[in-house]
């Protein structure tokens, strides 16, 4: 990127800023807790009969807990933490199959965490058959795991292929030992490998990695280094993550050496680096942050314009309802979002008084699908088309052209009102997150958000 391209970026505030992800919107820090277990129950019960729907597992515990991550995990070195727990997933599917409509068939299931692949075979076989009970597979249905190559045998990947997994995720973060050290995360390279070729001699056609932009230490050789070791693997999708420094939220990052951060200029340098090997290498460019092999689904899906955006970021599930199972996990409803009680200690008692444990959540109300619409083109096809607006919401052109006019006057140069709507010029596309601010109805605080780049 020219020094030029850098300045007018630093003019619009891409260094500064701090600004949400926006796998939702509303974003989780405006849910509320007028949203609980009767509003999950009549929602669920609005399903229509024979609908698809998506589900994601969540299981909390890790056998150690890396320092980077900020998700809701805890370390357990005893199984039968995990044990208990899912006695507990086992109820909240059952409450959930109670209150389903009949005939709903299963689009998409992941699980997620946490480290999934703690679970021994037989927990994970467990799981699966409770789950099954829940309607069939879609024709086009997915069953993705993330997986630990730290965290699994032989046994336990049977077990998941025996239970229809169709597709792994694994998360690498980077390969320098080093950075890695300065993490907590120790993943080598060859046990990665030997992950990725035991996965695929299974018959697991579809692979995604995770990889990390902004950590301690890392430079342009380095991340090249990781980059062009991922790629060896020939995973089908990739996530290039910007690593989120937020130890006010996240405890365990005060670990992380902050004075080895790259400053928010070597961060765009290093996503920009990694983006070029990518796309070198073949890869079609996903949305702001994703990457695919051509033919994927993603790929398809992004080319079309059918690509969405949710809590586990870009997807090409078409289902209007998500159910998130597990403490802290997130449902998406038409009517809004509901989630559950964070700690498991809490979500256990719910569930053992034979209650959904919904502890709050949001209830879509004026703008807001509307809003949520725009964001999301914006977040995966870099534009918005009017007509679509106008035809799916109670929107007049004017409210239109004033929302995209405003917009554009804050970015000039890098987004538009166009005769089809709007859109984010290719040079605009690293204030993506920024530009979809604009379009967000909600006071922001920029101390809960991740920076900006």
């Amino acid at each position: 990127m020219t020094t030029d391209a850098k300045s007018q970026l630093s003019r619009m505030g891409l260094f500064d800023s701090r600004v949400p992800r926006y796998t939702s919107y509303p974003t989780a820090p405006h849910f509320r807790s007028q949203v609980g277990a009767t509003q999950m129950s009549d929602w669920l019960r609005a399903i229509p009969a024979g609908a698809a729907i998506s589900l994601y597992v969540h299981v909390p515990f890790c056998r150690r807990l890396c320092w980077f991550c900020a998700c809701r995990t805890q370390g357990t070195r005893n199984l039968d933490t995990v044990r208990a727990y899912l006695e507990h997933l086992k109820n909240e599917i059952a409450l959930l199959r109670a209150a389903l409509p009949q005939g709903v068939h299963l689009s998409r299931i992941h699980w997620g965490g946490g480290t999934p692949t703690l679970m021994d075979p037989a927990m994970i076989a467990d799981l699966a058959q409770s789950i099954a009970t829940l309607g069939p597979v879609t024709e086009d249905s997915e069953f993705s795991v993330e997986i630990d190559p730290n965290e699994i045998d032989d046994a336990r990947l049977d077990a998941l292929v025996a239970a229809g997994m169709t597709r792994a995720s694994i998360g690498v973060q980077d390969f320098d030992e080093a950075i890695q050290q300065s993490i907590g995360r120790i993943q080598s390279y060859d046990v990665t490998r030997d992950m990725a070729e035991a996965i695929r001699a299974r018959g697991i056609t579809s692979l995604n990695a995770d990889i990390l932009y902004g950590l301690p230490m890392q430079t342009r050789a380095r991340i090249t280094d990781s980059v062009q070791r991922l790629l060896s693997l020939s995973p089908d999708r990739v996530a290039l993550y910007g690593y989120a420094h937020v130890p006010w939220m996240s405890r365990r990052q005060s670990m992380i050496p902050s004075d080895k951060l790259p400053t928010p200029e070597e961060r765009l340098e290093l996503f920009e680096t990694a983006r070029k090997l990518f796309l070198w290498d073949g890869y079609s460019e996903i949305g702001i942050d994703h990457f695919a092999r051509k033919g994927d689904s993603m790929e398809t899906a992004a080319r079309t314009r059918q690509m969405r955006r949710n809590f586990q970021g870009y997807t090409d599930d078409r289902a209007e309802v998500l159910i998130g199972l597990g403490a802290s996990s997130i449902s998406r409803f038409p009517q809004g979002y509901a989630q559950n009680q964070s700690g498991t200690r809490d979500y256990s008692t719910a569930i053992q008084e034979g209650r959904f444990a919904t502890a709050r959540g949001y209830c879509f109300e004026g703008e807001d699908l509307l809003r949520a619409r725009i964001i999301e083109a914006l977040m995966c096809d870099f534009r918005v088309d009017a007509q679509e607006l106008l035809r799916d919401f109670a929107v007049t052109p004017a409210r239109l052209s004033e929302l995209f006019g405003k917009a554009a006057v804050a970015f000039p140069g890098f987004a538009d009102v166009t005769p089809l709507g709007f859109a984010i010029r290719p040079e605009g596309r690293p204030l993506t997150r920024m530009i979809a601010r604009a379009f967000d109805g909600f006071d922001l605080a920029a101390s809960g958000h991740s920076s900006a780049v």
